[in-house]
């Protein structure tokens, strides 16, 4: 029985495919969604130079994380309307680091992640986010055909 699912989104068509069906998977089985979002970090200066282009009311709101929290909140919003409980956790970093920490911390049984890099020669790379979550995930694995 599933208890727990991660998944991870980078908010593309094709990782949309993947929380589909993870959220369907939580639908069936009853199980909580964790969703994952990875950000690269951005340097100090540019996120100053950015909120000074704002009105004050928002300037605040200008962060490295800005757009994975959007990216969070619209699927959540599609969780709740499936009648699924699901959970945000914007990461700093690599996006299989952050799927595979995730999946560690809340004790996982299942993580659901795109195809998306399995094909042609970047099959063979260890690099891609898919190729290293089934390498070395604290559980099983369940990937999507997206592409």
């Amino acid at each position: 029985m599933l208890k727990r699912i991660v998944v991870g989104t980078d908010g593309s068509e094709t990782a949309d495919r993947a929380v589909d069906q993870a959220i369907e998977l939580a639908r069936l089985s009853g199980a909580a969604l964790e969703v994952v979002s990875a950000y690269e970090p951005v340097s100090g200066e540019r996120l100053r130079a950015e909120a000074q282009e704002l009105p004050g009311d928002v300037a605040h709101a200008v962060g490295p994380r800005e757009d994975v929290n959007l990216r969070l909140d619209a699927v959540l919003g599609r969780a709740k309307a499936a009648g699924v409980e699901a959970r945000p956790h914007p990461r700093e970093g690599d996006p299989a680091d952050a799927i595979l920490d995730v999946a560690e911390e809340t004790n996982a049984d299942l993580i659901v992640v795109g195809n998306k890099g399995m094909t042609g020669a970047r099959r063979f790379l260890l690099g891609s986010v898919p190729n290293k979550v089934s390498h070395h995930a604290p559980c099983s694995v369940f990937i999507v055909r997206t592409t």
